[in-house]
């Protein structure tokens, strides 16, 4: 009876694995038309070339678009000796807006209707990327634990780059000593610990991280730092300057009317608000579906658009930089410092992590090195600076 019952069963097995094959190839030939446009070959000999260790990845990344490509990358599927190169094509190529999957669609429909950075959700983001734990950030960062863009006219080192980058935002803000300073996302206080050492003013910052505020308060203990765990949204008082760092990402375009009013509430009618934000040439209503997921949750970049609609008639923009290419040489530090240390912490972490880590670090430097994100300084007044308003050298 089995010998008569495999006779039966064979043919179909032959029949399921041809089909199973046929498959493999179509999917295969249509995302081989897809990554030629990059000039990127599948199990090519070019560093940015795709190295496929499962075929089911063809299939998946068709499907599931952004999100089916990082997942599939996280669980070994496939490899790429430069990620930021292999970015840097796919981007510039625009295979980023060929491959949508029905869910990206669903979830636009869904911020539309929702508002996903309402105050009850502003931790989450906090519990989900940034309490991750201070060892993974201490081994990236630089000495002050700066999570944002550097700035490297000048400068050779990481640490050198962000204290270029933070003087740079003090001398905009034309910081005198004794004056109140708000940092809004203030992350582990670096930027309040630089400003009071070397400008000598007072700063009160705000994180939603509990871990960030825990490190910040021993990072500034004895300066005038007041850090606090608050959101934006339920701060008062009256500041002679504000700043606010790779925080504006996290605010969502529900809300960047009524963040703009309410530091407008906060500062002084002669004071300066300087504003650090990736952007996005393109005016959206989500982030990347993976970055979603994986990394940075309700989170997404402002365009231009979109930020001088929310400043209309609150703020005069006194000045506006681009320092998007010091962004993808930031990227490429930090990926080069948790590569050197992931040995001290991997023992918390694993290799899934890993992936997706060097996943997120690479894939932004190649987002910055297509000129498809951007950085920029935004400096703003209430009523405009009388004779005008000049950074100072």
């Amino acid at each position: 009876m089995v010998a008569a019952k495999n006779i039966f069963i064979q043919p179909f097995r032959r029949q399921s694995s041809k089909l199973k094959e046929g498959l493999y190839k179509h999917f295969s030939q249509r995302a081989e038309c897809h990554l030629s446009k990059a000039d990127i070959e599948i199990n090519g000999n070019n560093p940015w070339d795709i190295q496929v260790h499962n075929k089911s990845m063809y299939q998946r990344v068709l499907a599931e678009g952004s999100l089916g490509l990082g997942e599939s990358y996280m669980d070994g599927w496939w490899d790429s000796h430069c990620l930021d190169e292999f970015f840097n094509r796919i981007l510039r190529a625009g295979l980023d807006r060929e491959v949508q999957s029905w869910k990206t669609i669903f979830d636009h429909l869904k911020a539309r209707l929702f508002n996903f950075q309402k105050i009850f959700r502003a931790c989450h983001v906090g519990k989900k990327h940034y309490d991750i734990g201070n060892d993974l950030y201490q081994c990236m960062l630089d000495e002050l634990m700066i999570y944002s863009c550097a700035y490297w006219p000048e400068s050779d080192t990481l640490d050198d780059a962000q204290k270029a980058k933070l003087d740079l935002i003090c001398r905009k803000l034309h910081l005198k000593p004794g004056m109140s300073v708000l940092d809004i996302g203030c992350g582990w206080g670096g930027t309040a610990r630089f400003a009071a050492e070397r400008y000598g003013v007072s700063v009160t910052g705000v994180t939603i991280s509990e871990e960030q505020l825990k490190l910040g308060c021993d990072m500034c203990q004895g300066l005038p730092v007041d850090i606090k765990l608050q959101d934006y949204r339920s701060l008062d008082g009256k500041f002679d300057r504000v700043l606010s760092i790779g925080m504006f990402e996290h605010v969502g375009y529900k809300n960047y009317r009524t963040f703009m009013e309410k530091t407008k509430r906060l500062l002084k009618e002669d004071g300066l608000l300087v504003l650090q934000t990736i952007g996005a040439d393109r005016s959206t209503v989500r982030t990347d579906p993976w970055i979603e997921k994986y990394i940075f949750p309700n989170s997404m970049l402002p365009s231009p658009v979109q930020i001088t609609t929310a400043v209309e008639g609150l703020f005069v923009i006194e000045d506006w930089q681009n320092l998007g290419p010091d962004y993808e040489k930031t990227l490429l530090h930090w990926h080069q410092n948790f590569q050197e240390n992931w040995k001290d912490i991997k023992h918390k972490y694993d290799d899934r992590f890993y992936r997706m880590w060097n996943y997120y670090l690479l894939s932004c430097a190649g987002s910055f090195r297509a000129r498809k994100n951007q950085l920029w300084q935004i400096v703003l007044s209430p009523s405009g600076v009388p004779g005008g308003y000049r950074p100072k050298i």
